[in-house]
């Protein structure tokens, strides 16, 4: 089921299989039947360690939603009920516990905490009368989404860490990775930048003085690890993707590797002569699995989608020609070779007759001249232009009251290629949006991003200076046949992006210190010391990209705060060229647009909770 996770130059699929003897030995504590209560945020990052057969195996009979009331009836001798550590959870949990022991079977009780159990909790459980309950953890960290890239699915990461000092964040990402280092071996070398990625490397360095005599013995498969804090880079996300993943991501969401979209584009019959008698596609969203076990979409994710048609057509003209051999086939020899491909055949003909019905539903969006002008403006705040005035764009997006985040996601842009806006110039945007949305959504966006940093008055002019030392600004960019990691935006190279880049050369980033100095937080600049007897290893790793020989090297880029699907493509874009320095791993808080990353930082309504583990 999760082939497509040992792919990589680093076997991925170990940290799913440590992530699942963890969740087997805790179902194991609870002996006899046993029945699950999902909290629904859960349910989605658990698909990905642990399918409902493993379940079963382990006596679990029966699954449920987190909700209040009664639980269905059930003869179990065990309910675990699975949830994150919100004080609101507790309450449902010991409505449904009641209405158990209203029943006349006795059953055991566990609360199974993701990742971590609070105080709180427990002494809200103990208020609310269940304190006979069994409370146990689960520490799931990073969860495996592909072959180079894992998430902690904690989109609240940055509003906690900026907004609320909380830095609870920072323990997960830590332990995450401690425990890649116990699987891949100790990392020789360190960079990062920002407050986050220095106080991680702190935690780091403290905690491998606690475990050093016990360190396992293994050469390692990472020689570094890039720690990126997302505030160093706060328009990166805010841009507009225009990667065939990242568009996906952008128009209809990627959770947990599975996009949902219109199901009227996807009723055509495989058979098109197929007339009324055909039978209905049941109703709802079309759910599409999105990971590289679709060797398809592996071919085409990261291409910028300007160039995904013609890769479509070509796949199409393939798949055609194949199927038309069959009819040349003359001995029994050549009959049975077809028979053998044709499950490959029909598996590749459903995927690209996905895609394309994907492709179009994009392309339906992107056509639009909202889109376009949109993208329009973003490129030339990018490139300077008009930054230090008011947009008319922006006017008339609060004019025609276009939804509230779309606004605030190009005014942040303008802001933050502008270092900051005139007060006069916030003011009036400020004005016009207070009294176009009203006085709850005003306060509720905002004051956070003032507080974050996406809206302010002027500061020292840096940004000029990291687009043009960093060359983030691409006028010749080549969508189709692209030569730099700017075809991600048609023309804006991600700045998280390229400090990886400088940080892969054999100087590492010792030819940009001084433009480095201009970007937010400390600089880290670190040789972890390996278990006695590996020394040797690691210096001939260190030294294979400088000298040109011996493989390629691995780095793990490690974004706090969340990062992007583009910079995710842009960073495989790097891995695959001729003579790359280095092979990347992407790891993350959370995969992030830049909707849901402002609307994580957004006050919620009252009703909503205030630290979702989206």
């Amino acid at each position: 089921m999760a082939a497509h996770l040992s792919g990589g130059r680093v076997n991925i699929g170990l940290i799913r299989e440590a992530a699942r003897r963890e969740l087997l030995n805790c179902l194991d504590k609870c002996p006899g039947s046993k029945a699950l209560v999902w909290d629904n945020q859960l349910t989605g990052p658990f698909g990905l360690i642990a399918e409902y057969t493993l379940l079963k195996e382990h006596e679990v009979d029966a699954m449920y939603p987190l909700q209040s009331g009664r639980l269905p009836p059930n003869n179990v001798q065990h309910i675990i009920f699975i949830t994150r550590a919100k004080v609101s959870h507790m309450e449902i949990i010991a409505d449904n516990v009641f209405g158990e022991e209203g029943r006349t079977s006795k059953k055991d009780y566990t609360v199974l905490f993701v990742p971590r159990k609070t105080l709180l909790c427990e002494k809200h459980l103990q208020g609310l009368g269940v304190s006979f309950i069994t409370l146990d953890e689960y520490p799931l960290d990073l969860i495996p989404f592909d072959n180079d890239l894992l998430s902690l699915e904690m989109g609240s990461a940055f509003k906690e860490c900026y907004l609320e000092n909380d830095s609870t964040i920072l323990y997960h990402v830590t332990n995450s990775l401690m425990k890649i280092q116990a699987l891949y071996g100790v990392i020789p070398r360190i960079f990062g930048k920002g407050e986050l990625a220095k106080r991680t490397w702190d935690m780091m360095s403290q905690k491998r003085k606690e475990v050093l005599d016990s360190e396992n013995q293994i050469s390692p498969q990472i020689d570094c690890l890039l720690l990126i804090d997302r505030n160093v880079d706060l328009l990166t996300p805010l841009c507009t993707q225009l990667t065939y993943e990242g568009l996906i991501d952008e128009i209809y969401g990627i959770n947990n590797t599975t996009s949902k979209f219109p199901p009227e584009k996807f009723q055509v019959p495989d058979d098109k002569k197929a007339g009324p008698a055909q039978p209905a596609q049941a109703p709802g969203p079309k759910k599409i699995l999105l990971n590289s076990a679709d060797r398809l979409y592996s071919e085409i994710r990261d291409l910028n989608f300007l160039a995904v048609g013609p890769v479509l057509s070509k796949k199409a003209k393939q798949i055609s020609a194949a199927f038309e051999e069959h009819k040349g086939a003359k001995t029994v020899s050549e009959m049975k070779q077809f028979v053998h491909k044709l499950p490959h055949m029909q598996a590749a003909k459903h995927s690209l007759a996905n895609h394309t019905s994907i492709a179009e539903l994009i392309k339906e969006h992107t056509d639009t001249e909202s889109f376009r002008e949109n993208l329009q403006v973003q490129h030339d705040f990018i490139s300077g232009a008009d930054t230090d005035k008011i947009s008319p764009y922006i006017e008339k997006l609060i004019a025609i009251k276009e939804p509230l985040v779309k606004v605030l996601r190009i005014l942040c842009i303008q802001c933050l290629t502008n270092n900051g806006l005139k007060p006069k110039i916030l003011e009036y945007y400020m004005r016009e949006i207070f009294q176009t949305y009203g006085t709850d959504l005003f306060y509720r966006a905002m004051t956070p991003l003032d507080t974050a940093g996406f809206l302010r008055t002027p500061t020292a002019r840096h940004f000029p200076t990291l687009r043009k030392s960093f060359h983030l600004d691409v006028h010749d960019v080549q969508e189709q046949n692209p030569r730099d990691i700017s075809y991600t935006y048609s023309g804006y190279a991600p700045l998280s992006v390229r400090l990886a880049q400088h940080a892969a050369r054999p100087s590492g980033w010792r030819g940009v210190e001084e433009v480095l100095k201009v970007l937010p937080g400390p600089t880290i600049d670190e040789i972890q010391h390996l278990p006695v007897g590996l020394h040797k290893r690691a210096s001939s790793l260190s030294g294979s990209s400088e000298s040109g020989d011996g493989p390629q090297k691995v780095t793990l880029v490690y974004f706090i705060g969340g990062c992007t699907y583009a910079e995710v493509a842009a960073l495989r874009f790097l891995s695959v060229q001729d003579n790359a320095p280095t092979d990347y791993i992407v790891a993350t808080t959370k995969l992030i647009t830049g909707n849901t990353w402002l609307e994580s930082i957004m006050e919620p309504k009252p009703e909503e909770s205030s630290n979702p583990f989206l």
